[in-house]
C-alpha cells in the first residue's frame, strides 16, 4: 500500500513542548481544573464539546480584567441565538496596556520614506491618552463611530487604541481605497470623527489623496471633526475649517496628557466593524464585539502562534484588512508588533526580509502570493540576511501550495515554524491554524483551532469521512462571531450571510479537507467550485499546479455551465516577461493538469491576460470574473472601488463582448 502521507517540514523542539504558551495551558488545566489530556487532539475535542467550560479556562486562564462579573458564559446555544458571558464589562484596550514596558518597544515603524524607528510603550500611552481626551473633547461617547483612512503607521495603532479606550467604534480603510469604496462603508456607519491622511507612497511612487478626503467629507454629513494627518508631505494643509484639527495639535510629546482611561463596556458592545470585500455591491458592516475578540485573540496569539511577551510581530497589511486588527491583537501578549506602510515588491521582494532583519522579528506574516513570488524569484532570505531571531513564518489570505512549505523549510531553515492559518473578516481571526506541539505536514495547515467545533460536509449536511472534500462548517458558537451587521435591524442578513444553507450551523463557504493527521487542506471558495461534469473541483488544485510553472506568473480559473448542462472551462494566465503562451507551453499545462489530478482538471482552452482582478484585501475574483463571462450587468457583477486593480477587468469585459461563453 502506497503512503501517502506528506513529507514533514517542521518538527517542534522539545523546549517547546515544555514552555509553549499551548504547553502551559495544558498544565494549568490539570493543576487548576484536574483535566488531563494525552494530546491536542484531545484536548480540542473538549474544547468544543464542552463550549462553556473551555471559553471559561479562557477567561480564568488569561485574568481577564472584568468591572462587574458575568452572569453566565453562555446563554443558548443556537446559533446564532445566544450570548456570551452577559452581565461582565470590560475594555479591550484595558488588555493591552496592562502589558507597557520598559525592556521592549511598543511600536517598531518602516516605510518606503521612512527609517526603522521606535515608539516605547510610554510614548503610545501618551499619545492614546491624548487622542482619547480629544475624542471626549468632542463629545464622542461609547457607542460612536470613529473612521480613519489611514495607511498602515503608528497614527493609525494610537487612534484606534484612543477610540477602544473610550468604547467608541473603530472602522479603518486603506488609502488607496477609492472614494466610492469608502464611501460606501463609512456612509452605512455614520461616523463622528475622520481621521485622514494627504496621501501615501507606494513603490517609489506618491499619490496624492487630499482631493480624495474632500470628497469623502462631502460625502459624510454625520461627520463632527476630521483630523488631518500630513504623512506624505509635511508642509500639506487641507482646506482651512472648523470642522479640520491637525494632527500635531492633539498628539505632541512636550504636551500634557490625562492619565488614560478605560471605558468599561458590556462584552458585546462593538469594538470595531470590518466589512466583506463588497465586490458585487454593498460591503456588509460586520460589527465584532469588545468581549468576543479579547478572548479569541488572548487564545490564538498565545495558544497557536505562541507569541511571547518582548517578541517582535509583523504582518504585512494594511489598514483595510482584518489582518491588521489581528496585528495589533499581538500586544496583547506584550509583543511588540512591527509595521510598514510600501510596497513588498519595491525595490524588490527582498525589503520585507530586510525589515526582518534589522528590526529582529520573532513572528513574520504575509500570504500565499507573497512567498510563492519569492519562490518564483529564486530568494534564499536566510542566506542573504541575518534572521537568526526568526521563529515562525504566518501565510494566510490565500490556500498555500504545499511547494511553499517546502521552500520556507529549505531557504528559511527547518527551525523556521511555517504557521498557515485560514479564518476572515468574518470572525476576525483562524478557524484553522498554527499548533507549536505538532509537526507541519507539507501543504496542510495544522489544526483546528481551540474552540472551533469546525466540520466538513456534504451538501445534504451530513459529515463526510476522513480526507473527502466538503464544506467547511462550525457547528458550535465562537465569542468572536459577529455581535450583528451594522444597519441590519432584523438580523437577515447576517442569517442569510452564514446560516441559510445549514440552519443553525454556520457555513463559511470554503471547500475543505481534514486530513488523517487531523490537519486541514483549504481548496477554495465554494462559491467559486469548478462544477465539472458532474465533479466538483476547488479552485486551489489548479492554482497549485500553476505555481510548479516558471513560466506562469499568475492564473485564475473560471467554469461557466451552459443551459444544456455541459460547462466550458477557460484558463487565464499572466505570463513571466520573455515568455511566451505557444503550442509548447499549453501542452505543458495540460499535461501537469492531468498528472497531477485528472482529465477533468484540464481547461477547454489557455488564454492569456494583461493582469488577474484582485480585490483590494488581495483575494482573486473568481466570481465577479465568471458573472462578467456570463454577460450579467456589469454593475451587479463586480464594484470597481473594491478592486484593488480595476483595469484588469477591462480584459475580461471585452472578451465576453466578443465570445459567449454560455453558448
Amino acid at each position: 500500500m502506497t503512503d501517502t502521507t506528506p513529507p514533514i517540514r517542521w518538527e517542534p523542539f522539545r523546549a517547546q513542548l515544555k514552555n509553549s504558551h499551548l504547553a502551559q495551558y495544558m498544565q494549568w488545566l490539570a493543576e487548576h481544573k484536574g483535566l488531563h489530556f494525552a494530546d491536542y487532539q484531545a484536548l480540542w475535542q473538549w474544547s468544543v464539546e464542552e463550549t462553556a467550560d473551555f471559553w471559561e479556562s479562557q477567561w480564568q486562564y488569561f485574568d481577564v480584567i472584568h468591572h462587574h462579573p458575568y452572569k453566565a458564559v453562555l446563554q443558548g446555544t443556537d446559533m446564532p441565538h445566544y450570548r456570551w458571558f452577559e452581565g461582565a464589562t470590560l475594555n479591550y484596550a484595558e488588555h493591552i496596556f496592562r502589558k507597557s514596558q520598559t525592556d521592549h518597544p511598543a511600536i517598531l515603524f518602516q516605510s518606503e520614506q521612512q527609517a526603522l524607528t521606535a515608539i516605547s510603550w510610554a510614548e503610545l500611552e501618551h499619545s492614546v491618552a491624548q487622542v482619547a481626551a480629544f475624542l471626549r473633547a468632542q463629545g464622542v461617547q461609547a457607542g460612536d463611530r470613529v473612521a480613519a483612512f489611514l495607511p498602515n503607521t503608528p497614527h493609525a495603532v494610537i487612534a484606534a487604541l484612543a477610540s477602544i479606550s473610550i468604547g467608541a467604534v473603530w472602522s479603518s480603510s486603506s488609502p488607496d481605497f477609492g472614494v466610492g469604496s469608502v464611501v460606501d462603508r463609512f456612509a452605512q456607519i455614520q461616523p463622528k470623527v475622520l481621521f485622514a491622511v494627504d496621501g501615501y507612497a507606494y513603490g517609489g511612487k506618491s499619490f496624492d489623496k487630499k482631493a480624495v478626503v474632500g470628497q469623502i467629507i462631502d460625502a459624510l454629513p454625520s461627520l463632527e471633526r476630521v483630523v488631518w494627518i500630513p504623512y506624505l508631505d509635511a508642509a500639506a494643509q487641507q482646506s482651512a475649517s472648523e470642522q479640520v484639527v491637525h494632527w500635531s495639535d492633539i498628539v505632541n510629546a512636550d504636551l500634557p496628557a490625562p492619565a488614560l482611561q478605560f471605558e468599561a463596556v458590556p462584552f458585546a458592545h462593538p469594538i470595531w466593524i470590518l466589512y466583506s470585500s463588497g465586490t458585487t455591491g454593498v460591503p456588509k458592516a460586520i460589527t465584532h464585539g469588545h468581549g468576543g475578540n479579547l478572548l479569541e485573540h488572548l487564545k490564538y496569539l498565545h495558544l497557536h502562534n505562541d507569541v511571547h511577551a518582548g517578541e517582535r510581530f509583523f504582518w504585512f497589511t494594511t489598514t483595510g484588512w482584518m489582518m491588521w486588527n489581528f496585528t495589533l491583537a499581538s500586544m496583547l501578549t506584550g509583543a511588540t508588533i512591527v509595521l510598514y506602510d510600501g510596497s513588498p515588491g519595491y525595490p524588490d521582494l527582498g525589503v520585507l526580509w530586510e525589515l526582518a532583519e534589522k528590526a529582529g522579528v520573532h513572528h513574520f506574516g504575509t500570504s500565499a502570493p507573497y512567498l510563492m513570488s519569492c519562490r518564483k524569484a529564486g530568494l534564499a532570505p536566510a542566506q542573504q540576511f541575518n534572521l537568526n531571531t526568526l521563529r515562525s513564518i504566518g501565510s494566510t489570505g490565500s490556500p498555500l501550495p504545499p511547494e511553499a512549505f517546502s521552500w520556507v523549510s529549505e531557504h528559511l531553515g527547518k527551525e523556521v515554524w511555517l504557521s498557515s492559518m485560514a479564518g476572515g473578516t468574518d470572525v476576525c481571526t483562524a478557524w484553522v491554524g498554527g499548533n507549536p506541539l505538532w509537526p507541519v505536514y507539507e501543504g496542510e495547515i495544522q489544526c483546528r483551532c481551540l474552540g472551533c467545533a469546525m466540520e466538513s460536509w456534504d451538501e445534504d449536511g451530513q459529515p463526510v469521512p476522513t480526507d473527502v472534500v466538503g464544506e467547511m462548517v462550525v457547528t458550535r458558537p465562537m465569542p468572536s462571531m459577529p455581535v450583528f451587521f451594522w444597519n441590519d435591524v432584523d438580523g437577515s442578513k447576517y442569517r442569510s450571510s452564514y446560516f441559510e444553507h445549514f440552519p443553525g450551523v454556520w457555513r463559511h463557504g470554503d471547500w475543505i479537507r481534514i486530513t488523517p493527521r487531523a490537519g486541514v487542506v483549504i481548496l477554495g471558495r465554494s462559491d467559486a467550485t469548478l462544477n465539472r461534469q458532474g465533479v466538483r473541483i476547488g479552485t486551489a488544485e489548479i492554482y497549485r499546479a500553476m505555481d510548479q510553472l516558471p513560466e506562469i506568473k499568475d492564473s485564475l480559473i473560471i467554469n461557466v455551465e451552459k443551459p444544456d448542462g455541459s460547462d466550458r472551462m477557460p484558463l487565464f494566465v499572466v505570463l513571466q516577461t520573455g515568455t511566451t503562451l505557444d503550442d509548447v507551453l499549453k501542452t505543458k499545462i495540460r499535461q501537469l493538469l492531468k498528472s497531477e489530478y485528472s482529465p477533468r482538471h484540464v481547461p477547454d482552452e489557455i488564454i492569456e491576460v494583461p493582469d488577474i482582478p484582485y480585490t483590494i484585501s488581495g483575494k482573486k475574483m473568481e466570481t465577479p470574473v465568471k458573472k462578467v463571462l456570463q454577460r450579467k450587468p456589469l454593475d451587479k457583477a463586480f464594484h470597481r472601488d473594491a478592486m484593488k486593480n480595476p483595469e484588469a477587468m477591462e480584459f475580461f469585459i471585452d472578451f465576453a463582448r466578443k465570445v459567449d461563453l454560455t453558448a
